[in-house]
């Protein structure tokens, strides 16, 4: 069990974290927003789920704690638990001029509205730079959580604001395995001391627990490409391996497995690993 996190915490001379009070099975103990910077006004990093009056308490009181206003909001994607706050923060919380807010587009594109449609986001690209008193922030591009997900250097620190690319406890969901291994690899080669993540404790030794995600992700695929070459005249349904390399699991977690599964075949089959065919269901074969 992780240690409990203080909804307003100081984790550097630039980083305060405000938990966003809405703890849950996918958000464990809520979703981590982030003030970043030294001066009078800060950036912040995600905004939580709509309707959450404890969320804005803790931001206003950290806002008062630290002498500081927002700067503009930057949010890591789409999910409700990461732009749900922005309509709460824009009314409640006043500011001299009218929040901006960044993100990267949806791909592919698609309209995005924030709340009633008052405001609209600035986005972002791949390299994109954001600077606040103290603090320089480097956009990078980590599809695969989601289509339009980012991760931000903190380059004064070496430090990754992760979003749900990578969490500081248990491993991260995602749409595009093949997006999200790259993903990883991307931030590998920055080298960080330390990540930030989306939900969950900081995590101090970077390069170990993206390693430790890769191999996690690694070690699943190789049973499944085993599995389809050792028997390599036969097609699988996936859930057929399901029921293999999940043996030992119960049996109403298969569906979500099944789902897990699909994604390593088809990232798998993007690398020409492995093809598929109906016939009637769609069943999977090694490509020898």
């Amino acid at each position: 069990m992780a240690a409990v996190l203080q909804r307003i915490e100081r984790l550097s001379s630039r980083v305060v974290r405000v938990l966003g009070c809405n703890p849950g099975p996918m958000t464990l103990q809520g979703t981590n927003t982030y003030l970043v910077g030294t001066g009078s006004r800060r950036v912040l990093i995600d905004t939580g789920e709509p309707a959450v009056p404890e969320y804005i308490h803790c931001l206003k009181e950290a806002l008062t704690e630290f002498n500081t206003a927002i700067q503009e909001i930057v949010v890591t994607h789409w999910h409700r638990d990461h732009i749900g706050g922005i309509a709460d923060i824009c009314k409640d919380i006043s500011n001299d001029t009218t929040y901006c807010i960044k993100k990267l587009p949806r791909n592919p594109p698609r309209e995005e509205i924030i709340g009633g449609g008052e405001q609209q986001y600035v986005y972002l690209k791949d390299g994109d730079v954001i600077k606040t008193e103290g603090a320089t922030l480097r956009v990078i591009y980590t599809p695969g959580h989601t289509d339009d997900h980012m991760a931000l250097l903190l380059e004064e620190e070496k430090a990754i604001f992760s979003g749900d690319c990578i969490l500081g406890e248990g491993t991260a969901v995602f749409e595009d395995l093949y997006d999200y291994m790259n993903s990883l690899k991307e931030l590998l080669k920055i080298k960080a001391n330390i990540i930030y993540p989306g939900h969950g404790p900081v995590i101090h030794d970077a390069e170990a627990k993206i390693h430790e995600y890769i191999s996690h992700r690694n070690i699943r695929e190789k049973q499944i490409l085993t599995l389809l070459r050792d028997d390599f005249e036969k097609s699988f349904e996936a859930m057929e391996l399901v029921k293999i390399i999940y043996k030992n699991t119960p049996e109403h977690l298969h569906k979500m497995a099944e789902h897990n599964i699909l994604l390593h075949l088809r990232k798998l089959e993007k690398e020409g690993k492995i093809f598929s065919s109906m016939d009637p269901d769609k069943k999977w074969k090694a490509n020898l």
